[in-house]
């Protein structure tokens, strides 16, 4: 059995997560492997494998702490209370540069084949961390104050640009199967009728069925969390058989995206992060 990581370590194995983060936020090129052999000379025997988990185990607190990911390191639960603290305390050192990603307008994409940029959805996980809603309710002294996830989902710019990509594939689609005028009549609901409708874009199926479209867009990883409104989850549950969300990711690299046909409910797990109190 390996033995328990050290602070020292736990340090170092950040630092370095850090350091691929930050060349990702900055559009600079990493090599993963090599980040992982340079590490493991100045850890305690680890394996490869075990700094991979520990790094999976980083992207996990960073996203409960409301900052992007490595995308090439999937969130794993079960963290230390330890890793979480090291991360909390390091975070600061490039928070400026997190806030200013998330706020560069977005200037519209295009792709080689529009109809190629569909993948499956991810499977739902329990919460990411591992440990109980209460551990999340009162910060500690180095975490963060700013959700630069919800900052980035409020980038209006990022939103029109993956709405506008997903009415291109929509139009693509339609007319590829032969059906021109359903194309021409695919509209942009949030432009049309304003934000307060449920959904952004009024597409069709082949048949000539609604489409009713929900597009959420981020410029990080697969599993990055969205933000959906009371509203657009009681919209989704009444209109279950029409209604898709269109989950779009890595939209500063080669945008791709999934689908969540139906019930929002249903297809994920939904955590309230806002209350509204009355007397």
């Amino acid at each position: 059995m390996s033995s328990a990581w050290s602070r020292q370590e736990v340090e170092a194995t950040v630092r370095e997560y850090f350091d691929m983060l930050v060349s990702e936020l900055q559009g600079e090129g990493f090599n993963k492997a090599a980040h992982n052999r340079g590490l493991r000379d100045r850890l305690d025997g680890r394996t490869r494998g075990a700094v991979e988990r520990k790094h999976q185990n980083i992207s996990a607190v960073l996203i409960e702490l409301g900052f992007p990911y490595i995308s090439g390191y999937k969130p794993l639960s079960n963290v230390q209370h330890m890793l979480r603290d090291v991360v909390s305390e390091q975070v600061p050192s490039f928070e400026h540069l997190v806030k200013a990603d998330v706020e560069t307008t977005q200037i519209p994409v295009t792709v080689d084949d529009i109809l190629d940029i569909s993948v499956d959805p991810p499977v739902p996980a329990s919460v990411a961390v591992g440990e109980k809603a209460t551990d999340y309710v009162v910060r500690g002294h180095h975490s963060p104050t700013t959700d630069y996830l919800e900052m980035e989902a409020r980038n209006r710019s990022l939103g029109c640009a993956g709405e506008a990509l997903v009415m291109e594939f929509e139009r693509e689609h339609l007319m590829r199967e032969g059906k021109d005028r359903l194309a021409r009549n695919v509209e942009q609901v949030s432009k049309t009728v304003g934000d307060h409708a449920g959904y952004d874009i009024r597409s069709y199926e082949v048949s000539g069925q609604d489409r009713f479209i929900e597009v959420k867009t981020t410029r990080y990883g697969k599993l990055t969390p969205f933000y959906i409104s009371a509203g657009e989850v009681r919209f989704s549950e009444a209109n279950a058989n029409a209604y898709h969300l269109y989950r779009l990711f890595e939209f500063r690299q080669s945008p791709k995206f999934f689908q969540l046909h139906g019930d929002v409910g249903r297809q994920v797990n939904l955590q309230a992060i806002n209350y509204r109190a009355r007397f």
